[in-house]
């Protein structure tokens, strides 16, 4: 493990860039380390100019490249159990611990640490380094710094790694999604009088109850040989939190909760959403059959396209050439590789550290790990030099 990549990790987990706050100060550290280095880079803020995107380039202004791609912001430690500082790296019997070690600051300070290397080495083709925000809270901040990427003049790579930790086991595949913020706005009445009044809670279970019975009605489908390495290998819908109601002997006026698809590739986003519509339009109307003020709000917060397995694509043979492993593998999270192929890129997942340990407490990244992944760097200059 270099001295450089280890100071890259333990400034970049030093920002407490968890996705509800800002992360500039990280984005400015990331932009001094590469003018240092000679290296211009360009920002993509959010609409407010709380958090920004950052992409750069390395080497000579031609086409065909690689990005190294990587989320700046973390999951919050609120409520978890941490035996150390979450936001200081601290190693331990071959483990790295912090918050974002595994998930994915290593890999970003493996990126950067590739830059100096780059340069001395004089690479014949370029490297792209891409790091984004609010991957944790559906991958929103990626998409307009790709769309900023090809539309500012960007010499276009061909070959996209997003380092999600993966073991160094190559991903190329993983289900879409797309979430959306729910309201059901009902009318209060007595309870005794329940069928004057509209029960947003009970009218919302109703789309609770339509999930699971979809759920259902798609485990019970034969499985498509593009879903068949999935766990679960078919589309789920969910629900994970909800709250609205304000005493047991109301109707409740209001029903928060999230509603989210994990989408299978092979299928199309369109169609589910869709569906997921006709359904909110049955569910509206019978709700404004008794109070017209009822009715029904739904807010989509991320759309993350799938990881569909390419045929000979760039990325699977480069990742394979530089990493030797040649079985198949495919996740069930979503990441902004989907995205990148949605936009012509070819795109794969490769990156150290072990998903499992995600959004834990006592977060970590094995220093063997931490020091494939540098293998796997120094292996992608020789690369990008031949």
């Amino acid at each position: 493990m270099t001295t450089q990549a280890r100071m890259l990790m333990d400034k970049l987990v030093g920002f407490p860039t968890v996705s509800r706050d800002s992360n500039l100060k990280l984005i400015d550290f990331v932009e001094d380390y590469l003018a240092g280095y000679g290296v211009s880079a360009t920002r993509v803020p959010n609409e407010d100019g709380t958090k920004a995107a950052l992409y750069a380039h390395v080497g000579p202004q031609v086409d065909g490249g690689v990005v190294l791609s990587g989320h700046t912001d973390v999951v919050p430690v609120d409520g978890q159990a941490w035996d150390t500082d979450p936001f200081t790296v601290t190693e331990r019997q071959g483990r790295l611990y912090g918050r974002g070690t595994c998930d994915m600051k290593g890999f970003d300070a493996l990126a950067l640490s590739a830059v100096p290397l780059a340069l001395e080495r004089g690479i014949k083709r370029p490297l792209q380094i891409a790091l984004s925000y609010d991957e944790e809270v559906g991958c929103t901040g990626a998409p307009p710094m790709i769309d900023h990427m090809v539309s500012h003049g960007l010499p276009r790579a061909d070959t996209v790694i997003v380092g999600e930790p993966s073991m160094m086991k190559i991903v190329t595949g993983h289900k879409g999604g797309i979430g959306y913020k729910m309201h059901f706005r009902g009318f209060e009445v007595h309870s005794s009088l329940a069928p004057t009044g509209v029960s947003a809670i009970m009218m919302a279970a109703k789309l609770i109850n339509w999930a699971n019975e979809v759920n259902a009605e798609n485990a019970a489908k034969p499985v498509t040989e593009l879903a068949a390495d999935f766990v679960p290998p078919y589309t789920t819908l969910h629900v994970g939190t909800i709250q609205g109601g304000t005493a047991h002997n109301i109707t409740a006026r209001d029903c928060h909760f999230g509603f989210d698809f994990r989408i299978v590739p092979g299928e199309d986003i369109g169609e589910w959403q869709a569906r997921f519509q006709a359904k909110l339009t049955e569910l509206e109307a019978e709700m404004k059959q008794v109070r017209p003020e009822a009715g029904i709000t739904a807010e989509q917060y991320f759309h993350v396209p799938g990881l569909v397995p390419e045929v000979a694509g760039r990325a699977e043979a480069l990742a394979r050439q530089l990493t030797g492993e040649n079985a198949r593998h495919v996740v069930s999270y979503g990441t902004e590789a989907g995205q990148f192929q949605e936009r012509g890129y070819s795109a794969v997942i490769c990156g150290p550290g072990d998903i499992a340990q995600a959004h834990q407490p006592n977060e970590y990244i094995t220093v063997d790990q931490f020091r494939q992944g540098e293998a796997f760097i120094a292996r992608l200059v020789d690369n990008l030099c031949a």
